[in-house]
Order: structure tokens, then sequence, then C-alpha cells
């Protein structure tokens, strides 16, 4: 089984690449070998490959340039993923793609269900609910899978950003009125291999029965403040040293940003367990992890907190 997973520079393609490579033969696709940008090559490629699954979690993930640039994130994340799913539709070839909780407007307090109508508040989540629509358009077997909050030892992302400024200032301002599960690359992956050990009959059936949507992050919920508060205590628990000596809780309205973000980020998985049978950790434990790879590689830097 050949399984082609696109974006595999980023935290997602990276995490999913590397757990599935000893259990299938993995086509690792990178910018150069699938430019989703350029859609008139997408067949091409794509024929070249000759992929049995495709798992897609390539995207562009710039949510404040996207209102810049609005135009280029539609083409990447709305056109692209339809012109894939019309290749493997006319293929029989299973497509797993990769969206995200900003489709939803973030209002209520409750978990948003895959059956919840989407309303986004960016440039970035219409261009990602519109691929959405382009992928249950094409028909065939798919599985769009939204998630939030996503992160990494490795990359560019909030967790990092945290650890740096942690290592930098004596005070962290940072978000607590935005409510989420904070759902690391390594969760995602493992839950996705899970996913596939079914088997392609089975995932095909229970792609049906998942309506072809289904919500995957960390269970529990935190805010960003939450978040990067226990990113702070789990360093200093592992010895590395920091020059912050206080996390402080700001609202929305203190720290503007070009693109607008929902409040509520909290994802129901409910789907998840009862059609995948898959049950992820807590963003705590997932977080652990991560962690533990960062401790040993800062363990060892100047000691900045004096």
């Amino acid at each position: 089984m050949r399984i082609l997973v696109t974006g595999v520079t980023g935290q997602v393609g990276r995490a999913v690449f590397t757990r599935l490579r000893d259990e299938a033969t993995v086509v690792a696709a990178d910018r150069a070998a699938l430019d989703l940008a350029k859609l008139q090559a997408i067949a091409d490629a794509l024929d070249r490959m000759a992929p049995d699954i495709i798992i897609n979690p390539a995207a562009y993930t710039a949510v404040d340039k996207a209102e810049e640039e609005p135009e280029l994130a539609m083409r990447v994340n709305g056109e692209a993923p339809g012109a894939v799913a019309r290749w493997a539709a006319a293929h029989a070839v299973p497509f797993i793609h990769f969206s995200t909780d900003y489709v939803f407007d973030g209002s209520g307090e409750r978990a948003w269900r895959e059956t919840d109508p989407a309303h986004p508040l960016s440039a970035y989540g219409a261009s990602k609910l519109a691929g959405e629509n382009e992928i249950r358009a094409a028909g065939g077997c798919f599985l769009i899978v939204r998630t939030s909050w996503v992160y990494a030892a490795h990359g560019a992302n909030f967790l990092r950003t945290v650890v740096r400024l942690a290592r930098e200032r004596k005070e962290l301002r940072i978000v607590a009125d935005q409510i989420g599960a904070p759902t690391s690359a390594a969760l995602i992956a493992d839950a996705l291999a899970a996913i596939l050990n079914a088997g392609p009959q089975n995932l095909r059936e229970r792609c049906a029965q998942a309506e072809g949507v289904v919500h995957l992050a960390a269970h529990g919920e935190t805010s960003w403040h939450g978040f990067a508060s226990a990113i702070v205590n789990g360093l200093r628990l592992r010895g590395v040293p920091l020059a912050v000596a206080q996390v402080t809780g700001i609202g929305t309205n203190e720290y503007p940003l070009r693109a607008k973000r929902p409040h509520n980020s909290r994802l129901e998985l409910t789907r998840l367990q009862n059609v995948f049978g898959v049950t992820p950790r807590h963003w705590q434990s997932a977080l652990a992890t991560e962690l533990d790879s960062i401790a040993h590689e800062y363990r060892s830097a100047p000691d900045m907190s004096t």
C-alpha cells in the first residue's frame, strides 16, 4: 500500500510521515513534488506518484497574511484540495484531508459537532471551508479531519514561541478568553495511524459512516494563557533555565490581529471515538511528551534567569 503524505516539511505532515513510514510505503511529497498553488500540475503529479491513499496536511496556514492575499489562500486551501479529491475519486483512492476549527465562528461554549453549520470569521477559515466543500462535491471516499491549536516540538508554532519568549522576557501576556484543546502533531499522527490500521475496506466503510468528516483534537480544554502557563511550568519542572517571572492573562481585544480568531474552538470528539475507536490523549499528557523533547534540547543552555 502506497500512502502519499503531502506537506512533509510542516508539523502534521512530518509527524504523519514519521509515524507511518515503518508500517507502509509512504511517498513524502513536499512543495517541489506537489505544489498546491499550481492547480494544473496536480493531476499529473498524482499520476506519477500513483498512491493508494492520499493524506493531505499541506495548507496555506498564515492566518493573518491570508487577509492580505485571500486569492492565494483560496487557491491552496480551497481549489487545490478539490483538484486532489477529483483525482482521488476518479481513481477510487481514499482521500484524507485536514481542516480546522476556523471554519466555525467560535460562538457559544459548547464543543462544535461535525454537523454544526460552518461560519468562518477569516479569509483563512473561508478558504478551508471552501476546500471542504470542493472535496464533498468531488465524491469518492474521503475523510475531512478537523483539528485545532496544532503544535510540535519543532517548527514555528505557539509552543516554540512561548519557549523562546520565556527565555527572553520577564513577563508574557497571553490571550485568556479563547478556549480550545492544544493538539500535538504527534497525537494527530497516532490517531491517524489507528484510523488506517483498520485497512482500506474498513476505512471506506467508516468514512461513509462518519459522513466524510470527523473532529480530531486532544481531550480537555484550556485557554492560550493556560497553555502558555503549562509550558512554562513544565519547562521549569524539567530544569530548563527561564527568564520569565509572570504569565499574565489578557483579553483578545488587548492583542489585536488582522484575522479574527474563534473564541470557542472546542471540538466534539464523540464521532472519532464511536466510529473510529480512537480516544486521544489529554492535552496535558501530549504536551509533556513535547516538553521532554524541548528540555533535552535546552537543558544545557546558559541560565538567563539571573
